[in-house]
Formats: structure tokens, sequence, C-alpha cells
């Protein structure tokens, strides 16, 4: 019996690499240079894509006998899930496996950001401590409220750590949730009034683009804080630099940009910034955790059964004929 065929159109892990292979037929199309020609070829016997990155709608239609893309991670703002639905494909994501490890990385900016260890530690490999101490913090965690945007499963463990922190916590969703008490702010610019600090675990997507804006960093203030883990996207980028250039609010701690792995030089040059380059879940347990969920999905749909994950836009029904 035959192996089933998937397309691999960017290059992903190497322990993922060989666990397909180990089960499918797998056609790596970032290996080739007549791209075109060489999906053409292959097209008709592809039923599976493992997505490192994006598949639009042509690469979609170009498939006639898709049945599943199953993403590596739990943002698929790069998949046209939209499109896929519309042609009775499966689209899957990698959600809980990665969500204490994201949560910790949320922490960790909040963490360095109200209390400026990356500064301090700037400082002390500068050879000033000798000079005198470090000046004291303008922050605190003791007199903080934060605000979450988007209250999904990451969200919920990023609120566990600060309430273990004595942290008060509020969040603004596109509807509240039934299995919190925190309290739900339907209006984002109120919420962003009423705390200090916004951290945002929202994905990208035209819903979302550039949803913390001038009025909403207005309204968090001089002593605001801005902590985005989800998507670069979702904030404004020059509105943020130039808040925080203005000292409009104190202090920003990003995981994600707008065009990474673009950051903004303006924006590197700030020191109220405190700047990762995207390692929210980049840790090898959580990654081969991930790899893994990628391949369990495949191979549920190899074997005709319902996927693990399939995303909000692609409910599963049962697959499509081959």
């Amino acid at each position: 019996m035959s192996r089933p065929q998937i397309l691999m159109p960017a290059r992903m892990s190497e322990n993922i690499e060989r666990t397909l292979d180990a089960h499918f037929t797998v056609h790596r199309l970032y290996l080739r240079d007549d791209q075109p020609a060489a999906l053409a070829a292959i097209a008709p016997h592809i039923g599976g894509i493992a997505a490192g990155g994006a598949v639009d709608a042509a690469l979609i239609d170009a498939l006639p006998h898709l049945q599943i893309i199953a993403n590596f991670g739990v943002g698929y703002d790069k998949i046209d899930a939209k499109h896929a639905s519309a042609k009775g494909i499966i689209v899957t994501n990698t959600p809980d496996v990665l969500t204490e490890e994201v949560a910790d990385t949320a922490l960790g900016l909040v963490l360095m950001t109200v209390r400026e260890f990356s500064a301090a530690e700037r400082y002390l490999r500068a050879g000033r401590w000798p000079s005198g101490p470090y000046p004291l913090s303008g922050a605190t965690l003791r007199d903080r409220s934060v605000g979450i945007v988007g209250l999904g499963r990451i969200g919920k463990a990023i609120a566990r750590r600060l309430e273990a922190f004595g942290v008060p916590v509020v969040y603004h969703n596109r509807r509240p949730q039934d299995d919190v008490g925190y309290r739900y702010y339907p209006d984002l610019v109120e919420m962003a009034r009423d705390v200090d600090t916004i951290v945002s675990v929202l994905p990208g997507g035209a819903a979302t683009d550039k949803l913390i804006g001038k009025d909403v960093l207005d309204a968090l203030g001089p002593r605001g804080i801005l902590i985005n883990i989800g998507r670069g996207t979702v904030v404004d980028e020059a509105e943020l630099i130039a808040a925080l250039k203005e000292r409009r609010i104190h202090a920003a701690g990003l995981d994600v940009f707008e065009k990474e792995p673009q950051v903004p030089a303006e924006l590197m040059a700030l020191d109220n910034a405190v700047l990762l380059p995207h390692v929210g879940s980049a840790s090898v347990h959580t990654r081969d955790a991930m790899g893994q969920r990628v391949v369990d999905n495949l191979l549920a749909w190899a074997a005709g059964k319902p996927p693990l994950s399939p995303v909000a836009e692609t409910p599963f029904k049962g697959w499509r004929p081959r």
C-alpha cells in the first residue's frame, strides 16, 4: 500500500522532517528551484500539507485533492483558513502544548520591563557598577493591575501567574468568558484607562490589525506598560515608537514585531523597550511537542480519524473525498 503524500512548502525542524519521512512520502517544495513545474507534477497526489510557513489561496487551489493543512504553531494567520474552509479542507494548529512556555515568556517580559532587568544587566556589563549602583527602578509590580487582551488558553495561563504574584487581572475579549472571575471589558480603551499594564496575546489577521494604537496607548498613560506576546501586527508600531519616545507610556516589552524579523532601528534605540526575537515557545521541549502535534494531526488524517486540533474556521465534519 502506497504511503500518503504530503507537501512541505517550507523547511521545518530536523525532528519533524525525520518523523514525517517515517510515515509519509514528503515532497519538499522548498528544495526545488523549479517550484511551479515541480508543484504541477505532484499536485494530483498531494492530500496534506505540513505547514511551517504561509499557505495562501493560490497554493490551496493548486492541490485538487488536498484534505488537511497541518500548521506548526498555535497562530495560523499565515494560512488562508477561510479559503480552506470554503473548499472543505481542514486546517489544524498546535494549541495546548505551547501554552505554559509562552505564558512563562510573557511573565518574563513583564518582570524584565517593569524592573528594568535588561537595562540593569547592560549597566553591569558596561563596567559602570563600581562608579555607583544602578538607579532605582521607576516601576514595580506591587501597585500594578494588568489587562489581558485575548483571554484564551495562553491568556489564562498568564493570568494565573500574575495572580500568584498578587497582581489584579482584568481582560478584554470579543466576548466574556464564563469560566473566569476576572472583570470583563467590552471596550479596550476603557480597560486601558483603568489599568497600567496591558498584555496582548491576540492572533494576527484583519480583525486585530493595529488594534492597539494611539487611542489605547494614550488611555494607558505615562505609567503604562505594554507587553506583546501574540502577533506584532496587533500593535501600531509607529504609534508605539512615538509613545515610547515621548514618554506617553512608561515602557514596552515585545516578543513579536510588525514585519519580523525586521525590527525598526528607532525601536531598538529606545532604552524603555525590552525586545526579544520571537522566542515565546522557543525551547527544544516545546518545539518538539508542537512538531509532534503536526505529525499526529497528519497521522489522524491518514488513518481516516478526526484531527486532534482543527481550527475554529474548519470544524471537522468528515474528510472530503480524495
